[in-house]
């Protein structure tokens, strides 16, 4: 290292942004992530032992998945090696992997290898580490924030622990953020600020969980509040409020959280609970899901939950999606609130959704002759010579507009694909459909 390297370095040191000055370096100052890294957990004692195997640390941004992997960097004897995935190739592979084998070979030492956004590479760049992961050339820490069963070769998974970190609670962001403050080595503690109590908690708050969140919030607080008469930087509740205008939302339209909070919506409305799925209609909206998106979920949770109990379902939902298109924000999220509420509140039915699987199934697994041929079509040459239309009973021509006949091909005759439920609408089509069944047995 010459001495511009070693200037560059001390003053990257110096003027980093709060959140990675006051990364812990030790277990000791991680706060929050007990299940795993608690001191009776794997995790812990890994790390202690310099004994680890290849992990992957999956969660949410600000949960500390860096800040682990720098712990191990700070306590390990062997090497460490860090890189992005969206900015390395093959090329920086290629060369950790060649350092790698030069210090097992040379010095018996081992290489860990830390690979930051690991969900970024694709398949092939993942295979490429695969061998040198088996025979212990580098100890791969992935950390992502998508979901690892879907974005990392299942060969590496397999290779690998995964730990799911959790978003932090509005405790130890607190913890984080008392730290910030007083900390005069690595914080902010020689600016001589005081954070108070009401505006603790709002930031510990609205960081929803977030730790890096929290931390740039408070570090722009003190940086841009002036001093009172007294020489101290008061950080009220009213500063807390001005850096921090938004709540933090966990939510990315690509990710784990789009699909689990469009899940969440879905269940709300298909549970019948209204209040919580205009909650969730109310985050995607924040975090700027799109309305097209939202709209397509409610026709089918429509058509797919409530179906025939409230045929109206579908007609409020179909209406709600050609408005959202013509209207656009911010109106339209009255648009979706009314229709997400209309179907969470609508009686319930899958009768339909049974239905069409039964139907599917006996399509799929059971063979059938083909259409009776007194249902089939009877309008084109010679169709009447073979005898196709022959013997078709037109239901208008009878009372109550019903007749019996057979509809099924011969071998389904008799099979019930349709069952009305006892909700709302539906108990009318059994009713009804009792009611026929009576009178022509009559």
């Amino acid at each position: 290292m010459d001495i511009f390297e070693y200037m560059r370095e001390q003053n990257q040191d110096q003027e980093s942004p709060l959140a990675a000055r006051l990364r812990p370096q030790t277990l000791e100052e991680v706060v929050g992530q007990e299940h795993i890294i608690g001191r009776d957990k794997l995790l812990y004692r890994a790390i202690q032992a310099d004994r680890l195997s290849s992990i992957i640390f999956y969660g949410p941004p600000g949960t500390g998945k860096t800040t682990l992997a720098k712990v191990i960097a700070h306590t390990t004897s062997a090497e460490f090696v860090q890189i992005n995935a969206t900015s390395a190739g093959k090329k920086d592979m290629e060369a950790v992997v060649k350092q790698a084998q030069d210090q097992a070979g040379m010095y018996q030492k081992r290489t860990i290898l830390f690979i930051d956004e690991i969900h970024r590479f694709n398949k092939g760049q993942q295979d490429y580490l695969l061998p040198f992961v088996e025979d212990g050339t580098v100890i791969l820490i992935g950390a992502t924030t998508e979901n690892p069963y879907f974005e990392v070769n299942g060969a590496l998974l397999s290779r690998s622990i995964i730990f799911e970190l959790h978003a932090l609670s509005a405790q130890d962001i607190a913890v984080l953020l008392r730290r910030a403050v007083e900390d005069t080595e690595r914080g902010m503690g020689s600016y001589g600020a005081e954070l108070d109590a009401d505006a603790l908690e709002f930031l510990a708050d609205m960081a929803n969980g977030d730790a890096r969140t929290a931390l740039n919030s408070i570090e722009l607080a003190v940086l841009t509040t002036e001093r009172s008469a007294d020489g101290v930087i008061h950080i009220d509740l009213n500063v807390a409020q001005e850096c921090i205008q938004k709540r933090a939302v966990r939510y990315d339209k690509t990710g784990d959280n789009h699909y689990d909070t469009a899940s969440a919506f879905i269940k709300s409305m298909r549970g019948s609970d209204p209040d919580a799925a205009v909650y969730y209609l109310a985050k995607m909206l924040h975090a700027g899901e799109d309305i097209k998106f939202i709209a397509r979920r409610i026709m089918i949770c429509a058509s797919e939950d409530v179906s025939n109990a409230d045929p109206q379902a579908l007609v409020v939902a179909v209406s709600a999606a050609l408005a959202v298109e013509r209207v656009g924000m911010p109106e339209a999220q009255i648009i979706l609130s009314q229709a997400a509420t209309y179907v969470a509140s609508a009686p319930k039915s899958n009768s339909a959704v049974c239905a069409i699987s039964e139907a599917m199934q006996a399509v799929q697994k059971e063979q059938v002759s083909g259409v009776p041929p007194h249902l089939q079509d009877a309008h084109y040459g010679g169709s009447a010579k073979l005898g196709r239309g022959t013997g078709y009973l037109y239901a208008h021509d009878f009372p109550n507009h019903y007749v019996k006949q057979q509809y099924l091909p011969d071998e389904l005759v008799g099979r019930q694909f349709y069952v009305p439920s006892e909700q709302g609408y539906e108990k009318q089509i059994r009713n009804y459909f009792q009611k026929i069944h009576e009178d022509e047995t009559e």
